[in-house]
């Protein structure tokens, strides 16, 4: 078994037992935050002509959904810190509900933007957050796997309801069919019941089974800081204190984590061209004159792939060869969406864009699987809540406009492919980016651990002979 990341949790994670109940409800929970903005695409091209808007006004449906769902990161955090996983789950599962109903009696696309983007986006972000959290606080040294498993929800979730809701249109028109959907999402309030805090009463496992991997940036200074805090004098210990409040809601000391900027930076970047291909691929079928089922069942294809990549991507971050640098991991899978996205004009036909659906669904699962396993390894479990907090607000910006500046090409051009080579571009980028920095990442990350067991060893010998010259002195003033 690999050996996993550096914890300052205070207890073990059990690993198993009821955290297999807790991987179900994340199933579920991450998998309607995901699927749900994706799968209302299907009612683009009925929505935009029922409203008479151009291809980058129906595309801010989507864009504000998962903006507000990354924006409500930050609020999401304080809540999970403050009341835990369960209710913040269930309140978000009945957000959304009221988001659906509300925008089936919507008349201008402004409600749509209000009642589906802000309301169920910010509901989103209550199912998200806290299921991301809470398994990290259950799973340490399968957290790879349960993080994949937990992932696998969303392919599932979009391969239902992509064919689920062409039926509905059909049947019911895109207004019941949004009430139908608001019914459907309360089972995430089910997740959230299924969340129970994590007994924290386990004594921690002593030091030496807990080998450091990435998260021993922050853990090799640990008790260096701790006898730093002991000799503080009493005016400074109260301010520590305060700034530790801040700390409890949001921890901005990240922005002096080197392994957490390069997140940061990358990811902002990737996410301008992330969304935007499944977004368009189903508009982009039927701009083909590919019927309606035919371009649904492309998010099928794409989910179905999607599916089966996110739990053997768990299996494979989970190795004992691939887990200590899983950053490269990571950095491969983001340069291939880009290349996917780069190839994907060649396609020709239903069978081209068949093909393409597949390649994409490997690349993004892949992504997908890996997004929050690896900043948990960048950061630790204990800070990963507030880190989560702070990337999705920062994130929000190009999750917001990505579609849109799609849309607008697809407007300006009258052509999908010059959108997809910009989403192309928008992730080679950075995955170059990420395999350069994190190379160097690690190469520091080893410098500083060398550094820290040489300080660590020079201690313990300054310390015996502390202790030795003490004994002397005791045997000389007995003698005396």
């Amino acid at each position: 078994m690999p050996p996993p990341a550096a914890t300052n949790l205070g207890y073990t994670p059990p690993d198993g037992g009821w955290g297999w109940a807790i991987v179900a409800g994340a199933f579920i929970s991450i998998g309607f935050s995901y699927a749900f903005p994706k799968s209302l695409t299907i009612y683009f091209k009925e929505i935009q002509e029922y409203f008479s808007v151009s291809y980058s006004e129906i595309a801010w449906v989507s864009s504000v959904m998962l903006a507000s769902m990354y924006a409500g990161g930050p609020l999401s955090s304080i809540l999970v810190n403050r009341y835990g996983s369960r209710p913040v789950v269930m309140v978000g599962g009945v957000m959304v509900c009221t988001a659906m109903v509300l925008a089936s009696f919507g008349t201008t696309i402004i409600h749509l933007y209000l009642c589906v983007g802000v309301i169920g986006g910010l509901g989103l972000a209550f199912n998200l957050q806290p299921a991301l959290t809470i398994i990290g606080s259950y799973f340490q040294v399968k957290r790879p796997l349960a993080n994949g498993l937990a992932m696998t929800g969303s392919p599932v979730v979009l391969c239902t309801l992509a064919p689920l809701n062409q039926f509905l249109f059909d049947s019911f028109g895109w207004r019941g069919s949004f009430l139908i959907l608001g019914s459907i999402v309360l089972n995430c309030c089910v997740a959230g019941s299924l969340m129970r805090p994590v007994n924290k009463n386990v004594k921690p496992k002593p030091k030496a089974e807990l080998p450091e991997c990435n998260g021993g940036e922050e853990a090799a200074t640990a008790d260096i800081a701790t006898q730093i805090d002991n000799l503080l004098p009493e005016e400074n210990q109260t301010e520590s204190n305060s700034q530790s409040c801040i700390h409890k809601f949001v921890d901005v000391s990240l922005f002096r984590h080197r392994g957490f900027l390069i997140y940061l930076a990358g990811n902002v970047v990737m996410f301008f061209g992330f969304f935007a291909p499944v977004v368009f691929m189903a508009p982009y079928a039927k701009h083909l004159g590919i019927d309606e089922y035919s371009a649904a069942f492309l998010l099928s294809i794409f989910a179905l792939t999607d599916m089966f990549i996110r739990p053997a991507t768990g299996f494979i971050g989970n190795t004992k060869l691939v887990r200590p640098r899983i950053q490269y991991f990571f950095s491969f899978a983001v340069s291939y969406n880009g290349l996917c996205h780069l190839m994907c004009p060649l396609a020709s036909g239903y069978v081209g864009l068949a093909i393409y659906a597949v390649f994409f669904g490997l690349g993004f699962g892949m992504v997908s699987a890996l997004l929050f396993e690896v900043l948990m390894d960048l950061v630790g479990a204990h800070r990963f809540s507030s880190a989560v907090g702070l990337v999705t607000i920062i994130e929000c910006g190009p999750v917001l406009l990505g579609p849109p500046l799609s849309g607008a090409l697809v407007d300006m051009f009258g052509d999908y492919k010059y959108m997809y080579y910009a989403c192309g571009v928008f992730m080679l980028v950075p995955g170059i980016f990420f395999f350069i920095m994190h190379y160097y990442n690690y190469k520091r990350l080893d410098e500083e651990q060398r550094q820290s067991v040489a300080v660590k060893m020079k201690t313990s010998v300054d310390a015996v002979k502390l202790q030795m010259s003490q004994n002397d002195n005791i045997v000389h003033e007995t003698n005396g």
